[in-house]
């Protein structure tokens, strides 16, 4: 078994889109011609986002608020932390957390997405 990819729920996938081809350097895929579903390029395994209209038509029950505690994250490594940081936060992302160094060797900073998601940016560990 392999992972495939990830979907996350989204209010305009299109905007999503855009935002993190700007925000993360990522390249776009593919968007449906609905503007329902679309994915960015982030290697093997595909970041993709779902509409939450799409999925309420589909009749599946999904969280629509942007969650004050997040369940998860998504990372993206980078040789350069600071500069993805500085990236991210002038395309529209809040910082939730500066560049730190960890105990374990890696360098980290967290911003929050438009659409809520929190995301590492993160150096190799090790």
């Amino acid at each position: 078994m392999i992972f495939r990819y990830t979907i996350l729920y989204v209010q305009d996938v299109p905007a999503t889109l855009d935002f993190y081809t700007r925000a993360f350097g990522l390249e776009r895929g593919f968007l449906h011609d609905s503007g329902d579903y679309g994915e960015v390029q982030t290697g093997k395994t595909r970041l993709a986002f779902s509409s939450v209209a799409l999925m309420q038509r589909l009749g599946k029950r999904i969280a629509t608020g942007t969650p004050a505690l997040p369940a998860f994250e998504i990372a993206f490594e980078t040789a350069d932390v600071a500069a993805a940081l500085e990236r991210a936060v002038a395309a529209g992302a809040e910082q939730v957390q500066g560049v730190e160094r960890m105990e374990w060797g890696q360098t980290t900073a967290y911003v929050r997405t438009p659409d809520g998601t929190l995301v590492e940016l993160c150096t190799k560990v090790g």
